[in-house]
């Protein structure tokens, strides 16, 4: 009997122990279980460190009769730590003081040659004709080109406009500046023909001027070097196109 027992009770010894083993084993073991636990989310990539904001001044350049003074305050006030220098530019040399690094974008006078440029034009001025204020032209609130018939018209050598008007009379001489034509005119020699901003840029009390309702306009426009777009000419070129302190390019 001792014998029958011993054999009916090996199997059922080896079945336990192989089913303890099989718990120690997937414990031990690293099944789906163990597996999921220990897996780890993969670390997030650092964030890119913002771009530093830009420095230095912008160096604007203006001709004569432009009137930047509203974008400039609007620059003090968004850019507080880039000061605007203002760069006083005749016509003659306003391309070669943005191709030469004088200034960083200008307010020039069209026609320009914009090879290389980036060219916003801006805005339109009247002519107007610039006479002494005893002058009989005065009586009118407006003149046509046919009212200055036998006028002396004078043109200074920084002319803008390249007017001309059939019965005019022509001196012979130029006068090298428009401040110097204006000197001439307010002598009683001659008629004067500029944009409306250099007739007011160069008021006498001895001289007034009129509209020239059929005369050529002058385009006032910002120019820039196109491989020169720097972060401040963006900006700044941002205020020029009205947007506000928030807006994207």
């Amino acid at each position: 009997m001792a014998g029958k027992d011993a054999k009916r009770a090996r199997p059922s010894g080896a079945g336990r122990s192989t089913a303890r083993s099989g718990k120690t084993a997937g414990a031990k073991g690293g099944g789906p279980k163990a597996a999921g636990r220990s897996t780890r989310p993969a670390a997030a990539p650092p964030l890119a460190a913002p771009a530093p904001p830009p420095t230095g001044p912008l160096r604007l350049g203006a001709v004569p009769g432009a009137t930047p003074g509203r974008w400039i305050s609007t620059w003090r006030e968004r850019m507080p730590g880039n000061p605007l220098e203002l760069i006083p530019l005749t016509v003659a040399d306003q391309r070669a003081a943005l191709t030469s690094g004088v200034v960083d974008a200008a307010l020039v006078r069209l026609p320009v040659d914009r090879q290389g440029l980036h060219v916003i034009p801006l805005y339109d001025e009247v002519p107007v004709v610039v006479v002494p204020v005893d002058s009989h032209l005065t009586a009118a609130d407006e003149l046509e080109a046919s009212d200055l018939a036998g006028e002396v018209l004078i043109v200074a050598a920084d002319d803008v406009l390249g007017f001309t008007a059939d019965g005019t009379l022509t001196p012979t001489f130029a006068p090298p500046e428009t401040a110097d034509a204006v000197a001439t005119v307010a002598a009683g020699v001659g008629v004067l023909v500029v944009p409306m901003s250099i007739a007011r840029l160069h008021h006498r009390r001895d001289l007034d001027y009129r509209p020239l309702r059929d005369g050529p306009t002058s385009t006032v426009a910002l120019a820039w070097v196109a491989d020169r777009t720097t972060p401040l000419v963006e900006a700044f070129v941002g205020i020029v196109r009205g947007r506000t302190a928030n807006s994207s390019r």
